[in-house]
C-alpha cells in the first residue's frame, strides 16, 4: 500500500491532544508496541532500501500479544512509503527466513502509541519513544494511485500546523 508519512516532535503534548479533543477527536487508549528492523546487509539510509520489521503488539495485559511481519521502502525522490503488513503466528520462524533472507538486525524501537483515525484512510499516532524526550506525532495516508504525493505530504503538514506543530522529522524512528 502507497502512503504518504508525516512525522513531527511535539512542543507538548498535552496542548496537542487539547486541540484535537477541542474538534471532538480522541486517541485510542495507550498501548505498546516494540519493533525489531531488520535491513539489508549492504544498507544505506536514505537510499530507497527496504526495511524489514517484526512488531509485537499489546494492546491489553489481558490479551495475547499480536505479531506482525511489515515491510516498509521509502522511494526518496517520489516521498512515497509502501507499507505491506502480515499478521503472523510463529515469531521465530519468521526471523529466521528473514535472516536467511540476507537481512541483519538494525536496531530496536518501543514506544507507548495511541491512535485516532481521522475518515477513510488517515491515522494520527501518538507516540512516546522509549529512551527518547519527547512525544512524537505521525500522520499516515493512504494513497491511490491517482493521488499526488507532494499534495498529500503538504495538506498533512498543514494539518499539523494548524495544530501548532512545525517540527517536523525526515529520520525514521529507528535512525534517531
Amino acid at each position: 500500500m502507497r502512503k504518504a508519512i508525516v512525522k513531527c516532535k511535539l512542543k507538548n503534548r498535552d496542548e496537542f491532544e487539547k486541540k484535537l479533543a477541542d474538534i471532538d477527536l480522541d486517541f485510542s487508549t495507550v498501548y505498546w508496541q516494540h519493533d525489531r528492523i531488520y535491513v539489508p546487509r549492504n544498507y544505506k539510509p536514505h537510499a530507497n532500501f527496504p526495511r524489514l520489521i517484526m512488531r509485537t503488539e499489546m494492546r491489553a495485559v489481558d490479551k495475547p500479544a499480536k505479531y506482525s511481519f511489515i515491510l516498509k521502502r521509502h522511494i526518496e525522490d517520489s516521498g512515497i512509503d509502501i507499507v505491506e503488513e502480515t499478521v503472523i503466528k510463529d515469531y521465530e520462524t519468521m526471523v529466521n527466513v528473514i535472516l536467511q533472507l540476507g537481512f541483519k538486525p538494525a536496531s530496536e524501537v518501543s514506544r507507548r502509541r495511541q491512535d485516532l483515525k481521522m475518515g477513510e484512510g488517515t491515522i494520527i499516532y501518538l507516540d512516546k519513544i522509549e529512551k527518547r524526550p519527547g512525544y512524537y506525532a505521525k500522520i499516515e495516508s493512504d494513497l491511490s494511485p491517482n493521488d499526488s504525493v507532494t499534495s498529500a505530504i503538504d495538506d498533512l503538514k498543514k494539518t499539523f500546523e494548524t495544530l501548532g506543530e512545525s517540527n517536523f522529522v525526515d529520520s525514521t524512528y529507528f535512525e534517531l
